[in-house]
């Protein structure tokens, strides 16, 4: 019996059939994870470039006098409607408006209050108008949800009990003399 088994071992050793079928099947799910990566990683990056722009160009309007009342939820809502891709920007942004001191140029702390999900109380931040000839800083928070959660750049993202992340938009003006 063992010759049998070694020789009909040795055929199969040497057999080239479904020489393809391995290497799509080792090399497949590689390629796959890495296309699903891109998609995501390009999603990441077009929400978060949007919401720089709609940052910047509603504290253009604001600071250029455009935008009348300026209150939170008037700027909130600036924002949201030119961040289009950002899902659900007016249940989740938070708003963080207040002006440095050029005396000390002491920034506010490296993390921007954002609102969390697993809580029912949610952060304190400041929205402060300020006075001519100030500068202002301007951080804006969005919590998103990743399209792929356990797999690639979505696995490695710091995330809520909801698979949610935060996406901070900065900027930064001077009140100008009216």
């Amino acid at each position: 019996m063992k010759p049998f088994m070694r020789k009909r071992l040795h055929a199969f050793g040497r057999a080239e059939d479904g020489i393809a079928a391995v290497e799509f099947t080792i090399l497949f799910p590689c390629i796959f994870f890495m296309f699903l990566w891109a998609i995501e990683l390009g999603l990441i990056m077009t929400k978060s470039v949007m919401l720089e722009f709609a940052v910047d160009t509603t504290m253009r309007e604001l600071r250029t006098g455009n935008l009348v009342n300026p209150t939170s939820d008037r700027l909130k809502d600036a924002i949201c409607r030119r961040a289009r891709i950002v899902s659900r920007c007016r249940e989740t942004i938070m708003l963080d408006l207040r002006p440095v001191n050029t005396n000390t140029w002491v920034l506010p702390s490296r993390t921007a209050s954002c609102q969390n999900r697993d809580a029912n109380i949610q952060p304190v931040v400041e929205y402060t108008v300020g006075q001519q000839n100030q500068i202002m800083l301007v951080r804006a928070c969005v919590t998103v949800n990743t399209l792929f959660p356990n797999i690639g750049i979505g696995a490695r993202l710091q995330k809520d009990s909801h698979d949610g992340f935060k996406m901070v938009a900065m900027s930064a003006f001077v009140n100008e003399p009216t």
